[in-house]
């Protein structure tokens, strides 16, 4: 299971495990062809080689919002660490709305972002980007592996997976391959009654890396994770496939973003090394959580930036309340972003943080005037 026991939304996270490095062999004209497409991109920006990290080249850091309600105080934290981590190294923001999901996106959600980066002082230097037209770039990856017969088709439903593996709280179903070997027959069979997902296969490997806040961290992909989504059965190419993707496209050096997030990053990893981009630097902060394992939620109102704005009367005391608990300032006085910096010190993160995992929103804090309790919701988290 995740180390972390955060790992639950779907197709952005698995289990973890395992201790040593792993890779994948990387085509060659197939593989070109992906990074010339990537290079191409009308929004590409400054690509590393295939093969070397971005990061010994002018650090990029990216906001990554999912345009589906309101920001909360969780997502302006994640915005407000990559803003740090990125400037503190004489680096640039890009900013990407990652707008896969159609249906939940809304275009005065993409106005309301920006408005509210702009409002906080979490300034970009390029973009916005969209993932909804990005299409074909994402397309040219999938063609690749599709054609190193890396891919196979998926007929399981959730439902299906969750019988399987009977996962425990927190935790995402491994995929057991029940797919993986059907026969030609098989697939046409099933093919009449649903549509069918296309999942990668994965070896029996360890994938590591050294996470700027967590530190070590390896997982099996087999074992941990099973093969994983790169396709919708709707057809709309999968999370982990297009965040690849668009990183290298857009130089994307630097990925800061929640704790949740870090079981996906070792599929993100082999990603990379089939397609021949490169991997960025990762640092996964804490959560920030209503209560003891509930991350906030777009539909956790008294934490919506709207509330915070009404609550704490200036942007500026937005930005300190969060610096305050979180341990990015010594006490919750109004602060800004670029204040904040010039104490900030990106080889001291792993110990800034009272908690590497979560942290409470109405935790008390320094110059705390008295937080309300927050409703009981789900949560959801956006990367970035």
């Amino acid at each position: 299971m995740c180390e972390k026991g955060l790992c639950e939304e779907p197709d952005k996270a698995c289990h973890a495990a395992g201790v040593s490095s792993g890779g994948a062999t990387r085509s060659s004209a197939a593989t070109r062809t992906v990074q010339r497409t990537v290079l191409q991109s009308k929004d590409c920006l400054s690509m590393a080689p295939p093969g070397e990290t971005p990061a010994q080249g002018p650090v990029v850091g990216r906001f990554a919002p999912s345009p589906t309600g309101r920001m909360h105080a969780g997502n302006v934290f994640a915005a407000l660490a990559a803003w740090l981590v990125a400037k503190s190294q004489g680096g640039r923001i890009v900013l990407r709305i990652e707008d896969l999901d159609a249906e939940r996106s809304k275009p005065v959600y993409i106005d309301a972002v920006q408005r509210d980066f702009e409002a906080l002082g979490l300034t970009w230097d390029e973009g916005p980007y969209f993932q909804h037209a990005r299409t074909e770039a994402y397309r040219a990856a999938y063609d690749e592996l599709r054609e190193r017969g890396l891919v196979y088709p998926c007929f399981c439903t959730r439902a299906d997976l969750h019988a399987v593996s009977a996962p425990h709280r927190g935790e995402k179903p491994v995929y057991p391959g029940t797919c993986r070997n059907l026969t030609d027959e098989e697939r046409a069979f099933r093919a009449l009654e649903r549509s069918a997902a296309q999942r990668l296969a994965v070896p029996d490997e360890d994938v590591a890396f050294v996470d700027q806040v967590q530190g070590f961290y390896a997982q099996n992909l087999g074992t941990d994770c099973g093969d994983f989504l790169v396709r919708r059965s709707d057809g709309a190419f999968a999370y982990q496939l297009a965040v690849v993707v668009d990183d290298a496209a857009q130089g994307v050096s630097s990925v800061v973003r929640g704790v949740d997030l870090l079981c996906s990053t070792p599929q993100q990893i082999h990603l990379q090394s089939l397609l021949g981009l490169p991997q960025p630097e990762y640092a996964h902060i804490p959560l920030l959580v209503a209560e003891r394992d509930r991350r906030l939620s777009k539909r956790d109102k008294d934490a919506a930036l709207d509330e915070l704005l009404a609550r704490f009367k200036s942007p500026e005391a937005v930005i300190g309340r969060i610096a305050g608990i979180t341990g990015l300032a010594p006490t919750d006085d109004p602060v800004t972003p670029e204040e904040l910096l010039r104490t900030f010190d990106l080889a001291a993160l792993p110990t800034t943080f009272p908690d590497l995992v979560q942290v409470q929103w109405d935790r008390p804090c320094s110059s705390d005037e008295g937080a309300s309790d927050l409703d009981d919701r789900d949560g959801d988290n956006d990367d970035g």
